[in-house]
């Protein structure tokens, strides 16, 4: 067990810096879907080692050195995210749809004439929606312990006075980097009330003396992460293929979260909490194929991390209704319009290894594997000052292991069909995954989720209705096993529990059909 006094250390520090972002939204922001062509994703992005497909520019670009002829594709997709909550034995689903523009790329192929050596360049450009955050999960149970007495809890462990935390015509404790933001709002909206009166006061329990006698808690997140790709590859004698790309990336994520709690009488207690991040970041990607016989490729690929300058926009209210205050039975608060932070993120690279047998023009097969070291993440101010966050990081992530394997299958010279599969495991650490452990989010969020392993299956069809113009469609079920933890459990430090709260278990199955339209010229 962690010592809690190096997190308070560090939570301080993340104060300071009001609503910067923590290690949970440094792995949201580093994750990735499958994504790319209807082609590449029926056979589950396996293309590290294929190439001729325009999804290599965000994988091993040196793919595109298998183009004879110039190109053009773009691909659209329907979307269906269906997530079902488990909390206290009580289940609930929620369905959200949509239909996006995924990808637009085109290639240009400029042969040499020569016979051996290089034989030809090639440039691409790109765009493709590398991550989608579309879903809603809903959850009611009944844990067995109020986020007040979280509150109240964390603001004891800070020392926080009772003097710093109301405020006046002349002062907002909103702007004393001391404080928790979550400590005022939970004091000022009447969540959590001082243990004794005197100013000095540094102990703090939950207004509410009893459990809630329901708990509903509510998330909607939307947006994605957009990549504008530009690549460089070419061919030397058939055999070696080469090729690098410049990313360029843009990040918009949209969360809004309710945690409502319902108590004896006319009692209750809500929080609201919205969060707006946008993000540009600059990345490269190096890859090289190897094609010793004709019926074997072999691809190595690096791609760097993505460097991120990242403004977050942010609101939060809280009210409550407590008879026992007669006086003032309603408190209601919230946090100040207009309020952001701008910090800088550094996802972590990967390595993608892969190879791909193939049978004449009959068939294929080929298999990926990808590793990504999550505890490379890296949080920073504008100024390049760390964050205490990447305390956390180094302590809670490790290595994420992806492997991806597909084949394909020509029916008849124009029509083939797909199948694809991909495992991916959980980059956490087990002690985090079990809810073993604290974790720290920051402002005024409290809600945070682990996840395990994710499995893909995909299938799909192509078709070549003239040498020039082809189609090809493709599923894909996307199958993520998530804990939600509306917030943490709080531990002493000899790893005794103080505060424990059951989580919600979440099953979100993504359901996608991906067309793409092709033109080679």
């Amino acid at each position: 067990m962690k010592k809690t006094g190096l997190y308070i250390s560090a939570w301080l520090l993340s104060s300071g810096m009001l609503f910067a972002q923590g290690e949970m939204d440094a792995y949201r922001y580093s994750q990735l879907d499958l994504n790319g062509t209807a082609r590449s994703m029926s056979m589950g992005g396996a293309f590290g080692a294929l190439g001729g497909d325009m999804s290599a520019m965000s994988h091993n670009p040196a793919g595109l050195g298998v183009y004879r002829s110039s190109e053009v594709q773009a691909t659209v997709t329907l979307n269906n995210a269906r997530a079902g909550a488990t909390w206290t034995g009580i289940k609930n689903t929620e369905n959200r749809t949509g239909l996006a523009f995924d990808n637009f790329s085109y290639i240009t192929y400029f042969p040499t004439g020569k016979e051996s050596g290089i034989k030809g360049w090639h440039l691409g450009i790109a765009y493709n929606k590398v991550k989608d955050f579309n879903r809603n999960i809903k959850s009611t149970g009944h844990p067995g312990a109020s986020i007040g007495d979280f509150i109240a809890a964390r603001t004891t462990r800070e020392g926080i006075l009772l003097e710093d935390l109301p405020s006046t015509d002349n002062y907002s404790p909103y702007d004393n980097s001391k404080l928790g933001w979550l400590s005022i709002l939970g004091y000022q909206s009447g969540y959590i009330f001082p243990q004794d009166d005197g100013p000095k006061n540094t102990a703090y329990r939950n207004t509410f003396s009893s459990a809630p006698q329901r708990t509903a808690f509510s998330l909607m997140e939307s947006s994605s992460i957009v990549e504008y790709n530009f690549s460089l590859a070419t061919n030397i004698s058939d055999r070696v293929f080469l090729g690098a790309t410049l990313g360029v990336t843009n990040l918009d994520y949209r969360m809004s979260s309710r945690h409502d709690e319902t108590f004896t009488g006319e009692d209750y207690g809500y929080l609201d909490t919205n969060l707006e991040s946008e993000g540009v970041a600059y990345s490269v990607n190096l890859g090289v194929i190897v094609r010793p016989i004709e019926a074997l490729r072999v691809g190595v690929a690096y791609n760097s991390p993505k460097w991120y300058s990242m403004t977050d926009y942010f609101y939060a209210r809280g009210e409550t209704h407590y008879a026992g205050y007669v006086s003032q039975p309603k408190m209601e608060a919230k946090t100040p319009l207009g309020r952001y932070a701008e910090y800088r993120l550094r996802t972590p690279g990967r390595w993608i290894f892969s190879t791909a047998g193939i049978i004449g023009n009959t068939a294929l097969v080929s298999l990926d594997y990808e590793l990504t070291d999550y505890k490379s993440m890296y949080l920073s101010d504008r100024q390049g000052y760390a964050y205490g966050d990447n305390k956390h990081i180094r302590e809670d992530f490790g290595p994420g292991h992806t492997v991806k394997l597909g084949a394909e299958v020509k029916v008849t010279p124009q029509f083939a069909l797909r199948a694809g599969y991909i495992w991916q495991s959980s980059p956490m650490k087990e002690l985090l995954r079990n809810g073993g452990q604290e974790v720290f989010p920051v402002g005024t969020i409290s809600h945070f989720a682990v996840s395990n392993a994710t499995n893909y299956y995909t299938a799909g069809l192509g078709y070549r209705f003239t040498p020039n113009f082809y189609m090809d469609l493709a599923y894909i079920l996307r199958i993520q096993k998530e804990t939600l933890y509306p917030f943490s459990n709080i531990y002493a430090d000899n790893g005794a529990a103080e505060l424990k709260i059951e989580p919600s278990s979440l099953s979100i199955n993504t359901n996608r059909v991906a067309l793409t339209f092709g033109y080679k010229f």
